[in-house]
């Protein structure tokens, strides 16, 4: 099973049309579940301490998403970066040997809480550029996709 928590809500329609393809392709292989918790207002003058705050009840709402037993991805800027082979040799060793639940995490605009990254069992960048977080949940449901794919020796190259 995969799950996706994701900070705040997917607001464009050809964003949700372009998940759900992803979402619904998924089907064949896994269950795969997307949790969009609420994000917080964020004025442009806030204080490093404002923003700490921010992402602490981010946070903790991604966190009662999360149960003991899951293996959670967090994307991170300063996470390792992975080819797509090496993600699905990664989604592949972690079901088989530790945890049939595995749970990828996307973080607020602000980022992530220093406890939601001490919850993680994996750290993963993306890329070294910067994206949308709407465009980043294609590219996760992309990647998981094309993970699938290649575990199950399937061509994709599209």
């Amino acid at each position: 099973m995969i799950k996706i928590i994701a900070v705040g809500k997917c607001k464009e329609k050809a964003t949700r049309e372009l998940v759900n393809e992803y979402c619904k392709r998924l089907g064949a292989y896994t269950k795969l579940e997307l949790i969009e918790v609420l994000d917080e207002q964020t004025p442009d003058r806030n204080s490093a301490a404002q923003n700490d705050e921010i992402k602490r009840r981010e946070g903790e709402r991604i966190l009662q998403k999360i149960q003991k037993d899951e293996y959670l991805i967090l994307l991170d800027l300063q996470g390792k970066m992975l080819s797509s082979e090496e993600l699905a040799d990664k989604v592949a060793e972690i079901q088989t040997y530790q945890s049939s639940k595995l749970t990828f995490v996307i973080g607020g605009s602000l980022g992530i809480s220093d406890a939601v990254k001490e919850r993680s069992n994996f750290r993963w960048q993306l890329s070294k550029l910067t994206f949308p977080h709407q465009l980043v949940r294609i590219l996760l449901c992309e990647q998981i996709y094309r993970a699938y794919k290649i575990m199950n020796h399937e061509p994709y190259h599209k």
